[in-house]
């Protein structure tokens, strides 16, 4: 069987991830490839190293990306600092502060779990309080929880986890390159991310960042990772002076990474935070003046992931295959907790754009008013228009 020449549809990427690729990253992915051991790689790792520590804000010696999504950034994570037995506290308020646990428990690890109901946010004193019950390793937590739309403040975190002598995990999934992320000064020990979010490159790399505190615990490991591929005391051999063969590169994605930063960072990471929060209030208060219902308290509200309530009786589906078909956008609906209960739109890196808030509020409207969510506007006679079927 013959298939035609790949031809998938233009859509425009306003969901949860991945985000619209950026022209010039997409431009830059068709450079030749040369050796993953080539001198000229070599020198591309090293600038692309240089450039993450700028977006991450750190002087941490390791940082580097695993080849892997954001999942694999998480898994690398956990798997490097948890051995079997291990106390882990970890912070759930959505769907992978749950996935964080379910990857702690398959390493051994003795978990302990602080909960808030989804869309909420935690607090220091609640992190002493638990530890104080449940002394741990390591602490983990979302930063800017894709699931829920919350932004989980940081002043003050690192140091109760430290007073308790505990590593601080922080998933930066959805928030490096698109709102504040400061590793250093936030006292970060361990962060990951995710190339398809506010970074705007394809998925397929993770980068991550360790402090010197947690590369010390992890020459004292007592077992071996569990995870070949992902042991990042294999892998920084690899990323580090010895440049020690450890697996093929993605040299693609490489290139699209350090294409990512050179954006992320000639736009300017103030101007870029910026921007991000300036799209989101213009989303935030369009669709509260269609009288629909936010989530998250602005006080905590992600700038790069909205979630909305889906009104009462409402088939949230049947709105998100008409974006799709008719107007060429996609957002998402919700996962666990609020499956079927929530919208949620992304506008992170090349997606967070006025133009495109403006096109999905207008589409928006009309779907709404066809369905009677809205009062339908009135036809050329006078009289209104007739509503679709739900």
């Amino acid at each position: 069987m013959l298939y035609p020449e790949l031809n998938p549809p233009f859509r425009i990427l306003l969901g949860p991830g991945p985000s619209m690729v950026h022209p010039r990253v997409l431009r830059v992915m068709t450079t030749p490839l040369v050796g993953h051991l080539d001198p000229a790689f070599l020198q591309i790792m090293s600038e692309v190293q240089v450039l993450l520590r700028e977006v991450f804000r750190t002087t941490n010696r390791l940082t580097l990306p695993i080849s892997g999504t954001g999942s694999a950034g998480m898994e690398a994570a956990l798997a490097n600092f948890i051995e079997p037995g291990d106390s882990v506290l970890i912070c759930v308020n959505g769907y992978f502060g749950e996935r964080m646990c379910d990857m702690a428990a398959r390493l051994d690890a003795e978990v302990h779990r602080l909960e808030r109901p989804w869309g909420e946010v935690f607090t220091p004193e609640e992190i002493d309080a638990a530890l104080h019950k449940h002394p741990a390793k390591l602490v983990a937590l979302v930063h800017a929880e894709t699931s829920t739309g919350a932004l989980q403040p940081m002043e003050g975190i690192a140091d109760v986890v430290h007073r308790h002598g505990a590593l601080l995990l922080v998933d930066c999934v959805t928030s490096l390159g698109g709102v504040p992320v400061y590793v250093d000064n936030w006292g970060i020990d361990i962060a990951y991310s995710g190339t398809q979010k506010a970074l705007s490159a394809p998925p397929g790399l993770a980068p991550m960042t360790i402090s010197p505190r947690a590369e010390e615990v992890l020459k004292q490991r007592k077992t071996k990772v569990p995870s070949w591929y992902l042991d990042l005391t294999l892998v920084q051999k690899y990323w580090g002076t010895e440049r020690t063969y450890h697996h093929t590169a993605p040299i693609t994605m490489i290139y699209a990474l350090r294409e990512a930063l050179r954006v992320v960072l000639n736009e300017g990471l103030e101007r870029r935070w910026r921007r991000h929060r300036r799209n989101a209030e213009l989303l935030w208060q369009s669709l509260e003046e269609l009288g629909l219902e936010l989530v998250v308290p602005e006080e905590y509200r992600l700038p790069t992931l909205t979630t909305v309530r889906v009104p009462e009786g409402f088939n949230e589906a049947f709105l998100r295959r008409r974006l799709l078909e008719d107007y060429n956008i996609e957002i998402a609906g919700g996962l666990g907790a609020f499956k079927g209960k929530v919208w949620r739109i992304g506008l992170m890196g090349f997606s967070s754009q006025r133009s495109y808030v403006l096109l999905l509020l207008a589409a928006l409207e009309d779907i709404l008013r066809e369905m009677r969510v809205l009062p339908m506007r009135a036809n050329g006679n006078g009289e209104e228009e007739e509503p679709v079927e739900k």
